[in-house]
């Protein structure tokens, strides 16, 4: 994924492969910890190679995977592909372009380690929130407003530069500008947190 791509996200590029590995040993417990659960219909929105659409795809009902780079999501379709996964579409848009491309409200929305990039969050939330059922949630995973040089894997820096780098505040300030409420904050060891969203209510 290269920032050349109309609509891609700064900082967003997939990182080479190895560290990516290195620093999410464990997925399936990111993903638990933000609440998704068995039988969901859950987007994955900005996936990348599907790292993280895999073990969506192995406890939801359906996932949409959405990313705006097609060899990204190319990759990722082989991924699922040749785990056997079968419960999964593929959607190359631009991640604002969501309330179009999903028929009918879903439970979830997941994305991790892009919203630092986008350049209109609130307008990103509010096409969130267009997709969203009654319960359903929202949940972003960001890098902590760490130093660059702080946030090592595999022995070098790793993730967004430093000035890219969204405190939770900031991330929950623009989130809730949409009508989104934040319902719960969790630490992602080593260097990221996860905010969770559902509809506000009265």
């Amino acid at each position: 994924m290269t920032s050349a791509i109309p609509g891609f996200f700064q900082g967003t590029e997939m990182p080479t492969s190895g560290w990516w590995e290195a620093l999410w040993p464990d997925p399936a417990g990111v993903l638990a910890a933000t609440g998704i659960k068995p039988g969901m219909d859950v987007v994955d929105l900005c996936c990348g190679d599907g790292w993280f659409t895999l073990p969506i795809a192995r406890v939801a009902r359906r996932v949409i995977a959405v990313d705006i780079d097609a060899d990204m999501l190319e990759a990722a379709r082989r991924r699922l592909t040749e785990c056997g996964a079968t419960n999964c579409d593929f959607v190359s848009r631009d991640a604002y372009a969501l309330a179009a491309l999903v028929a009918r409200p879903v439970d979830f929305v997941f994305m991790a380690n892009a919203f630092h990039g986008v350049p209109d969050r609130p307008r990103l939330a509010r096409a969130v929130l267009a997709t969203l059922g009654p319960a359903g949630r929202f949940a972003i995973v960001n890098w902590h407003q760490y130093q660059r040089e702080k946030t090592t894997v595999l022995g070098e820096p790793r993730g967004p530069k430093t000035e890219l780098r969204l405190s939770p505040e900031q991330t929950i300030a623009a989130v809730e500008a949409s009508g989104l409420k934040l319902t719960e904050l969790i630490d992602v060891p080593p260097y990221h947190y996860g905010a969770v969203f559902e509809q506000a209510t009265g």
